[in-house]
């Protein structure tokens, strides 16, 4: 998959000093934003509780009642399902603040995640997976910011529409991280199997947040409770028929002095770096699937299909033993297979046991803790407490209709926005909505810089920077003059090109590695300056002491697609010339040992339009993926807005 992988070390120092002083300097934003809501509802309460000469305001004791009172009644299920889910981002969040995560996301977690899927899901990773390399301490910060604001969110909002917001945004974020992230779970994979994670653990937290985000209507009946646990256990019946197909590898602990599917996975995750004694489980498990694997997996299939059965019973005894059953296989699993699913320092979330076993108590408790409808008062309408739809909306906070203003009466909507209506609604809200709203905040915050880099045309300079440091800025001296041959035979000196930009480097006709690669940065560089490229004039300089006529950079112009740059020049000469200009400019080109290829300086200078040079940048492409071209590019158009910005 060109483009996903950074070509970078995954703990570079350069990137993850940027990293953390991303999180750092945009923690310490959010962190004041906190402490002026805080501030703010403190203000607002004080004010709320006193009048103007110390007195009571009118209101305020029911204010207060409000915003500290009792806690609400919310059904035990969903509460169960909205804290855990809620504790899970959370952890989930801090797991992507992790060193290794900029670089090390696209190429060691979606792109081993999608590489035995169809073409077209690898595509759709790579896609997702290049956009992240192109701005990897960005869309690594957002996604810290994102996770943890969307798990405050869920954990603070208990009940009403804010609460099921919550719900609906976890589940969105969550479809986008299965889809991009795991490859929708590799269920379209060959080899899908529950003990390897399938179909996803960020499927559950969708499934969670689908279930938190309904009316809270929907959790005042055992149906919620009963659909959940069936849904379950016909997807636990699913995945113990997938696990006893026979020619899945399953069956087998090794295949012809090979170890078997299963076992490869446990000893794979046994290497990963990991605390000794949890090493020597899995390793352990590791050599007992190998020399029993078909009574490993027979336990698996028969466990599996006891759970499904189990759940989708209807009797309470077997249903409860389904759960434990559940809870000691999912505890098993990841232990032994899924190795926890966060060491090693790229794990982005647990994996799959710890959701979907929260997923089943969920279920469970919604079955067997239905909330009880309040009996209604005396002299109240019978259908009050025989209606617990009402009693639910009622307990939502739904609002009757606005009643339209009479003639020459200011709007409601301008009387909230009055700064004394607005200071009684602030005082009068909960701990918990300024929580909520900060964590809304907090999300935005990963949100928003997120959807700036997906729509931003170029790469950051970050990984330019990682690879060759940043660029050197001069005083200003004169650039070293040269008067040479262009690809179509006429002269071309640096003197003829004042007024101008120039963008000069060093390139031998004939290389297959480097050179390329640099030719196609300037070449996206000029792609990227648009209109600007007009005041901008791009120079290279044959750089072979042995293959240096224009019939080799000609040549070189063709194979690469730059003969269409209008601002394009190759340049060459004697080499007699050809020796000055290195010199001048500190260029040594000189033969490889063996014959090989010729070795000679990658770089680039910047030199404005009075003839002045203003930068000399380093321009080893690395490893040259479309991420690094693309770095490299972004670092030539900076430099020229610089000039331009300085003429």
């Amino acid at each position: 998959m060109p483009g996903m992988n950074t070509g970078i070390n995954l703990t570079d120092p350069t990137v993850v000093a940027a990293f953390r002083s991303a999180l750092l300097h945009q923690g310490l934003v959010i962190l004041a934003v906190l402490v002026a809501l805080a501030l703010a509802w403190i203000a607002a309460r004080e004010w709320l509780a006193a009048g103007p000469a110390g007195r009571p305001r009118a209101g305020a004791k029911a204010a207060a009642a409000q915003a500290g009172g009792p806690a609400c009644d919310e059904p035990r299920g969903r509460s169960l399902l909205r804290i855990c889910f809620g504790l899970l981002w959370i952890l989930d969040g801090l797991l992507q603040a992790q060193p290794a995560m900029p670089a090390g996301l696209p190429a060691d977690v979606m792109k081993p995640a999608a590489a035995t899927s169809p073409g077209w899901v690898q595509h759709l990773v790579n896609w997702a997976g290049t956009a992240w390399s192109y701005h990897p301490v960005q869309a690594a910060a957002a996604a810290v910011w994102i996770q943890l604001g969307i798990g405050i969110w869920l954990v603070a909002a208990p009940r009403g529409w804010p609460s099921r917001l919550a719900g609906l945004a976890s589940a969105g974020w969550g479809l986008l991280v299965w889809v991009f992230g795991e490859a929708f779970g590799g269920i379209f994979a060959p080899g899908l199997t529950w003990l390897f994670g399938a179909p996803g653990a960020v499927l559950f937290y969708c499934v969670a947040g689908g279930l938190i985000g309904l009316p809270e209507r929907s959790w005042r009946s055992r149906r919620l409770g009963r659909l959940v646990l069936d849904g379950m256990g016909l997807f636990f019946i699913g995945m113990a028929v997938l696990q006893a197909w026979p020619g899945r590898g399953f069956w087998q602990g090794t295949r012809h002095h090979q170890p078997g599917t299963l076992t490869a996975m446990v000893r794979q995750m046994s290497g990963t770096p990991q605390p000794r004694f949890l090493a020597a489980w899995v390793s352990g498990f590791g050599s007992l699937v190998g020399a029993h694997g078909f009574a490993v997996n027979l336990v698996a299939v028969i466990a599996l299909a006891a759970v499904g059965a189990g759940l989708m019973s209807r009797r309470t005894a077997l249903v409860r033993a389904a759960l434990a059953v559940a809870a000691v296989l999912c505890l098993a699993d990841w232990l032994l297979i899924e190795d926890l699913g966060f060491l090693g320092g790229l794990g982005t979330d647990p994996n799959s046991m710890i959701p979907m076993f929260a997923l089943l108590a969920g279920g469970y408790t919604a079955l067997t803790r239905v909330p009880a409808v309040a009996a209604a008062p005396a002299g109240a309408e019978p259908e009050a407490a025989a209606k617990p739809e009402a009693a639910a909306a009622r307990a939502e906070g739904a609002a009757k209709p606005e009643e339209p203003a009479a003639p020459g009466q200011r709007p409601r909507w301008a009387e909230r926005l009055r700064p004394a209506q607005l200071g009684h609604s602030l005082g009068a809200v909960s701990l918990q909505a300024i929580l909520a709203t900060w964590a809304v905040i907090l999300m935005l915050a990963g949100v928003v810089p997120m959807a700036a880099a997906q729509a931003s045309p170029t790469a950051s300079t970050i990984l330019a920077q990682a690879i060759d440091g940043s660029f050197a800025t001069l005083t200003g001296s004169r650039a070293p003059a040269f008067r040479l041959t262009d690809t179509n035979g006429r002269p071309l000196s640096l003197a003829s090109l004042h007024g101008k930009i120039v963008l000069l480097t060093f390139l031998d006709p004939v290389c297959t590695s480097d050179c390329p690669l640099i030719a196609q940065e300037f070449r996206q560089a000029d792609l990227l300056l648009g209109a600007q490229a007009k005041r901008v004039q791009m120079v290279a300089v044959a750089t072979n002491p042995v293959y240096y006529t224009t019939a080799y950079t000609r040549a070189f112009d063709r194979q690469e697609g730059m003969d269409g740059l209008a601002n394009w020049h190759f340049v060459t000469g004697s080499l007699v010339q050809l020796q000055r200009v290195w010199r001048a400019y500190g260029v040594e080109a000189y033969i490889l040992p063996a014959g090989g290829m010729i070795g000679h300086t990658d770089v680039a200078w910047a030199i404005n339009s009075r003839g002045e040079t203003k930068a000399e940048m380093q321009f080893n492409p690395g490893p040259g993926t479309q991420s690094t071209e693309a770095s490299f590019a972004a670092q030539l158009v900076g430099v020229v807005r610089q000039l331009e910005a300085s003429r």
